[in-house]
């Protein structure tokens, strides 16, 4: 919540200095400035470049504040480290009280310390210490060391003059205390608001991994072939989906025959995640090249297919009575009325089949797989690799990202009319 919270906060600042500079400059007067809807051509809202970059900037700076990167000079409180110290009172099977220290050395997390000196102190509650990393609780045995502490009625009921009992916890100045069942003492340092490393690492960290594997490769394969193996694979797969999906949607917006048939097949595998196939793709093709390739397939199958149909079915009739009443042809009205026109759904079907597709790869490469993106993020998190974990993800994203580009670029290239009546 913390997160959210500072993410809506930087959203909010940036926007109101880019609105308040903005106000100070000239101001667009033109048609798009004054349109208030699309109109289908997506000309009227188009992204705003100040806000990517902030928002990108803005990412990183979350990340970095909430993992005490040292590349962001601002952080969120982070955990307890030091020295530091509370008192427990005891009391003896006579009745008798007495109060001692405990002493203890929160230290960063891979360091070695040891425990802290302090005097025993002179009544029958002995001072102690002990020591521990960040982000760590300690079971703090202070009575082992007291004199009569293992008789019967010999018991801890205060912590810093604040009574404690069994399953009980008191905030102390660094920390809390909670009491076990048995009497013993639990210290766990305050947290702060960073995450620990091995559920979130610091931008260097995985900058840092990135350089180690990009130089060393991860599990016997070059950083280059476990990417260049999932794009392949996304690419191959995508592909036969598209070369099967727009035939056959373009049959099923052309054709009565062809829709009734296909239509229930194409509509209730279309709600069907493609990770819910993996079973019977290993169990009906292995689990080697072929079986990824299905599953990959599979995934953008129904959604080329679902684009093509409506884009056919989108068509303005005006425009095939005008051609018919120009004396065309079908396959001349197929060739110059329904192709172009049913363009843009296509590459927007596309579009989306692909980030399926790389949604979709790492699944693919769950089973038996030496080498893939994938590969890499699943074998890390086995081992609590977070590091490694996010930058597969970052580099999936990137690719993926990258590829939708270029196919923005292909669609403004080789559909130029998009969006015109």
């Amino acid at each position: 919540m913390s997160v959210l919270a500072f993410y809506i906060l930087v959203f909010v600042l940036a926007w109101l200095l880019v609105r308040t500079i903005r106000r100070g400059m000239a101001k667009r007067h033109d048609f798009v400035s004054l349109k208030t809807v699309t109109f289908g051509d997506e000309s009227a809202v188009r992204p705003d470049r100040a806000a990517s970059l902030i928002s990108i900037l803005a990412i990183f700076l979350i990340w970095g504040a909430f993992t005490g990167s040292k590349l962001i000079p601002v952080h969120v409180p982070g955990p307890f480290s030091g020295l530091t110290e509370f008192t427990y009172t005891a009391q003896n099977a006579a009745g008798e009280t007495d109060t001692a220290t405990v002493r203890v050395l929160v230290h960063k997390l891979g360091e070695k310390q040891d425990a802290p000196e302090i005097e025993p102190g002179d009544g029958f509650a002995k001072n102690d210490s002990d020591v521990m990393p960040e982000w760590r609780s300690e079971l703090i045995r202070a009575i082992r060391n007291d004199e009569g502490g293992s008789d019967d009625g010999y018991a801890v009921i205060e912590v810093d003059g604040q009574p404690i009992a069994p399953g009980k916890t008191v905030k102390v100045a660094d920390g809390k205390v909670t009491m076990t069942p048995k009497g013993s003492l639990n210290f766990t340092p305050k947290k702060g608001m960073q995450m620990e490393p091995i559920w979130l690492p610091s931008p260097e960290a995985v900058a840092a991994r990135f350089v180690e594997i990009a130089n060393e490769g991860y599990q016997n394969f070059t950083l280059w072939e476990h990417l260049g193996w999932s794009l392949f694979r996304v690419l191959l797969g995508f592909l036969l989906g598209a070369l099967v999906g727009i035939p056959l949607g373009y049959a099923m917006g052309l054709s009565s025959w062809f829709r009734g048939w296909f239509d229930p097949i194409v509509e209730f595998m279309r709600p069907v995640p493609p990770l819910a196939l993996i079973p019977l793709v290993i169990i009906w093709f292995g689990i080697w090249e072929t079986g990824k390739i299905v599953l990959l397939f599979l995934a953008a199958l129904w959604i080329m297919t679902i684009a093509a149909r409506a884009g056919v079915s989108g068509v303005n009739i005006t425009k095939i009575h005008a051609a018919y009443s120009l004396g065309a042809s079908k396959w001349q009205i197929m060739r110059h009325v329904i192709v172009p026109n049913s363009l843009p759904e296509i590459f927007t079907g596309a579009r989306v089949a692909m980030g399926v597709c790389w949604g979709t790869v790492v699944a693919a490469e769950l089973v038996a797989a030496q080498k893939g993106a994938g590969m890499m993020i699943i074998a890390a998190s086995k081992f609590q690799l977070t590091d490694i974990v996010i930058l597969g993800i970052v580099l999936i994203g990137i690719i993926g990202y990258g590829i939708d580009i270029l196919m923005r670029r292909a669609e403004t290239l080789l559909v130029p009319w998009k969006g015109q009546s």
